[in-house]
């Protein structure tokens, strides 16, 4: 490991992160890398950084600290280095293991297409966690905010987010078009408008169950209730239909004791409700219409069913099946409603890259917007703590804007090391400062009585309600 990044020495006293065997060992004074980000990023990094170390003093009372280490990405690192991502910054964030940004500005005029898609594919960090929840006092377009809470488990490598375009009338893309529409597409009546621009979705069973993964290994660690494939299957049968097919897979493969698919509860409670129930009867409630369906495809559902009882029956029958954590699926465009109607259905939301960003937003605009939006990218041994919203560069170093997004992911990546008290501490105070309608100008101008304050007076107050 290096002893400088980027002209700087690692600050003394401090340790890095070690990762072995899946597993973390974190040090009692960590050296954790910043980025403090474009435009309104100085802001709202200056006042989580102060919340953040008050918190850990006053957890832990000298016993633990952290020992930051300011490394460069965007246009600080552009001014000082003429580069927008610097090897040295990469190399700390992956030589240190667990590092947080503010918000970082996407390159005009070629280059890396996003700096925040760059660092998730150099480092893999193929799982982008975004969990969604309602802190009371926080201003909401809906009736019942606090039904909402969910952890979103975004694919992070894949899908369009690959990156794999070819601009209309280049020769790439013409070359394209002409292999897909005279031999792929070769006799069918499907064509590609040979005007068009082309890009490709790759979506891959290693991409699919690793995520999947992780999504189920969360939701058994804080015992949440569901875990619900998003997906738009139903048109894109061999991208997120297989993401749909894969995550079941994984599922039942790996943790077949603990999980029970939202089709294997309908089985059982079938049985439950009726023990005589034959094969055929069952599959006919589970599959309303199957007799008009062919011969074969109600010899597949009736194989379903026995194959169901034969290997599950016993180890999750009698009632045990509601006991384990549900595995279903939901429509990409259903979950827009579902969300809205019906949010205390969902605890976990396992979605392919383009489906999780949008559910994300969409969800935090019921509970504050991203303005207070946390967000994590984890991979095997690493992981980036982020702001979600955008850089606001009008608004930068006017100390007007609201820090709890970097806050709120301050909150997790203590979570994440295992420093949970300081944790708490973070989003309790500032859920106890929204209350005391002591906000910044976003919250203010939705709250009557609220007392509109800056960025730094808002840290400021968090702090003295530790």
């Amino acid at each position: 490991m290096q002893t400088s990044y980027n002209g700087l020495s690692l600050p003394m006293g401090g340790e890095p992160i070690q990762y072995a065997d899946g597993k973390f060992t974190v040090p009692d004074h960590p050296v954790i890398p910043f980025i403090e980000g474009d435009g309104t990023g100085r802001d709202i990094w200056r006042a989580s950084q102060r919340v953040f170390d008050a918190a850990v003093e006053k957890a832990y009372g000298g016993k633990r600290s952290v020992k930051w280490f300011e490394v460069f990405a965007g246009e600080k690192a552009f001014r000082q280095f003429k580069t927008w991502l610097p090897d040295d910054t990469v190399n700390a964030a992956r030589d240190l293991r667990v590092s947080i940004k503010g918000p970082l500005t996407t390159p005009v005029g070629g280059g890396i297409r996003s700096l925040n898609v760059a660092l998730r594919q150099i480092l893999d960090l193929y799982s982008c966690v975004r969990p969604v929840k309602y802190y009371s006092g926080v201003p909401s377009p809906v009736k019942n905010p606090e039904k909402l809470d969910v952890v979103i488990f975004r694919e992070n490598t894949e899908d369009v987010y690959a990156g794999i375009e070819f601009r209309e009338g280049t020769a790439e893309a013409e070359k394209l078009i002409k292999f897909l529409n005279d031999d792929m597409l070769k006799g069918g009546k499907k064509k590609v408008r040979t005007d068009s621009g082309i890009g490709i979705k790759p979506i891959s069973i290693t991409g699919t169950k690793r995520l999947v993964r992780r999504a189920i290994e969360h939701a058994l660690e804080y015992n949440r209730k569901t875990v619900t494939l998003v997906h738009k299957g139903n048109i894109q049968k061999f991208t997120e239909g297989a993401f749909r097919e894969w995550g079941y897979e994984l599922a039942t493969e790996e943790f077949r004791d603990k999980v029970v698919t939202e089709r294997e509860s309908w089985i059982l409670g079938n049985v439950e409700a009726n023990p005589s129930i034959t094969v055929e009867e069952n599959a006919a409630l589970i599959e309303p219409g199957l007799e008009f369906g062919s011969e074969d495809f109600r010899k597949e559902l009736y194989a379903e069913v026995k194959h169901v009882l034969d290997t599950i029956g016993k180890s999750h029958g009698n009632g045990q099946w509601k006991k384990k954590l549900l595995i279903n699926d939901r429509i990409a465009d259903s979950i827009f409603q579902q969300v809205i109607i019906r949010p205390d259905e969902y605890a976990i939301l396992a979605c392919p890259n383009l489906n999780g960003d949008y559910i994300s937003d969409a969800c935090a605009a019921q509970v504050g917007g991203l303005g207070i939006a946390p967000g994590a990218n984890i991979g095997d041994g690493y992981a980036v703590f982020e702001a979600t919203h955008g850089t606001a560069p009008k608004y930068a170093d006017k100390d007007v804007i609201n820090p709890g997004s970097v806050m709120l992911s301050g909150v997790m990546m203590f979570e994440f090391i295992g420093w949970k008290e300081a944790a708490k501490l973070i989003e309790s105070s500032m859920e106890k400062t929204i209350q005391q309608k002591y906000v910044t100008y976003d919250f203010e101008r939705q709250m009557q009585g609220a007392t509109k304050v800056k960025t730094s007076e808002f840290a400021t107050r968090m702090i003295e309600n530790m």
